[in-house]
């Protein structure tokens, strides 16, 4: 007996079935970060108590929270950042590894007051800014990609 026709009839229910069920069972998350540039071209980074390296500021959005909205609440929480112009959206990235994000909004912030330098907390547990000639060693890969794509223009994944 051929269960090929059968298999072939079934198998987009059963596909719509299981998505439906995983959307319900895990909602899509959004991630911001930011490309914070100051006036000498020097990066802001930050390392996290609970994650290895430096990274690029910013983090989850929450319920309710426009993408702006959660990029200038983590921006002024990692940093003491607050953007004078609105920050561009350079790209939106499929997240694989960085966090539990679905996907991460990327922007550029060239305009900004820094209130005063941030105290370590608990989660941010170092910060500064950097020449993109001297990164720390330890700063991530895809860190690292996300400042090629915006000062060198060129594209290196769409993958986070």
């Amino acid at each position: 007996m051929d269960f090929d026709p059968l298999r072939r009839a079934l198998e987009p229910a059963i596909r719509r079935v299981l998505h439906f069920a995983w959307r319900f069972t895990r909602g899509l998350t959004l991630g911001v970060r930011a490309v914070v540039v100051a006036g000498d071209g020097k990066v802001f980074l930050v390392k996290h108590s609970y994650m290895a390296g430096w990274y690029l500021p910013g983090g989850g959005v929450e319920s309710g929270e426009t993408l702006l909205l959660a990029l200038e609440r983590e921006l002024r929480e990692e940093g003491n950042i607050e953007p004078i112009d609105p920050p561009k959206l350079f790209g939106v990235y499929f997240n694989s590894h960085v966090s539990r994000r679905d996907h991460v909004a990327l922007f550029v912030v060239r305009s900004f007051r820094q209130s005063a330098p941030p105290q370590p907390c608990r989660e941010i547990i170092d910060h500064g800014f950097f020449a993109l000639d001297a990164l720390p060693a330890d700063t991530t890969r895809a860190t690292r990609e996300r400042l090629a794509e915006v000062f060198d223009g060129r594209a290196v994944t769409d993958i986070w």
